[in-house]
């Protein structure tokens, strides 16, 4: 699975790419660029991933609405989708700075947390 980030702060396209084999997570890699081959992509704005990743939408409700964009195995992916959304529902407590002022145009808060 390959999470593909557009306009993302810079205004660079970067990947987070995902291989699960049985079950177990057995390679990670994050990159800028197109990402390693895999049986689906998920296309999507810095923005919303950072919403998603809050908790603040979930990713079933973006694919659906076309909001995010799939290309490969769609019934891998949706299977996945819910699994996200709980994973997301962690993350989500974790103390992050997504960068968003900056995807905004607001050069001074650059750096802060």
């Amino acid at each position: 699975m390959s999470n593909i980030y557009t306009n993302c702060p810079g205004g660079k396209v970067k990947h987070l790419f995902f291989k699960v084999e049985k079950g177990v997570f057995t390679e990670v890699r994050v990159g800028e660029g197109d990402p390693p081959a895999a049986d689906f992509r998920i296309t999507g704005d810095h923005e919303l991933f950072s919403l998603i990743s809050q908790a603040k939408m979930k990713s079933q409700r973006a694919l659906m609405t076309g909001k995010l964009k799939l290309r490969g195995n769609m019934v891998k992916a949706l299977k996945l989708a819910s699994l996200a959304d709980r994973m997301n529902a962690v993350i989500a407590t974790v103390p992050t700075n997504y960068g968003l002022e900056v995807c905004h145009g607001s050069e001074e808060k650059r750096g802060k947390a």
